[in-house]
């Protein structure tokens, strides 16, 4: 993050660039909203998003009052220096109305099949892997090493199974989604690839 130049930003006439932010996992857009300098520079401080808020023209520190603050992971400047995309780690719902995105539309949710999901979840946690930001559960795993990491990978794979015992779906799909990351993080330790997995499944199905 500290590697940005302000003296670069082509802010507008009121001082102010767009955010573009996106969920750093999943690649959702979650809101898009402006920075001023002043917000652009806390942001980069702190390591948590800060907006200039048009309706109250004051800074804006997102979640100080609900609670669903979004850690920054990346900030990237366009070729034009005037648009700022926000890759984060949220805490809650991006949107004051609670849903998770500002646009969190059918057609938005159509468009996150799991293949893309995949790959970006394994690219951010081999990221993780190389950089091994403080404060993150990814690299407490690749800290803690592979016996860690397959301890938690048993315990997510027995968590996945007593969920399906439970009448209710959405237990099981929290503790699937849970047992894939855990997966991939055992992936990314020892080297296997999506690509890897995807020849090998290719050649089962012709089987």
């Amino acid at each position: 993050m500290s590697s940005i130049n302000l003296d670069e930003i082509k802010f507008d006439e009121r001082g102010l660039i767009p955010a573009i932010v996106q969920d750093a996992k999943t690649r959702q857009v979650l809101t898009l909203a402006y920075m001023s300098r002043e917000s652009l520079a806390r942001t980069i401080e702190t390591g948590e998003t800060w907006f200039w808020s048009r309706s109250r023209n004051e800074l804006w520190h997102k979640g100080e009052t609900s609670g669903n603050t979004q850690r920054v992971m990346s900030l990237a400047l366009d070729c034009d220096r005037d648009a700022i995309v926000v890759l984060v780690d949220p805490a809650g719902p991006a949107c004051h109305t609670g849903s998770v995105s500002c646009f969190d539309t059918a057609a938005v949710e159509a468009s996150n099949n799991l293949g893309p999901l995949l790959e970006q979840l394994y690219e951010l946690i081999e990221s993780r892997q190389h950089e091994r930001p403080a404060g993150s559960y990814t690299t407490y795993l690749f800290d803690a090493g592979l016996d860690k990491i397959l301890k938690k990978l048993g315990e997510e794979s027995a968590e996945t199974i007593i969920a399906a015992k439970n009448e209710e779906r959405e237990p099981l799909v929290s503790e699937v989604s849970d047992l894939i990351y855990h997966l991939m993080v055992l992936m990314v330790e020892r080297g296997v690839t999506l690509e890897m997995v995807a020849s090998e499944l290719s050649k089962r199905s012709k089987g």
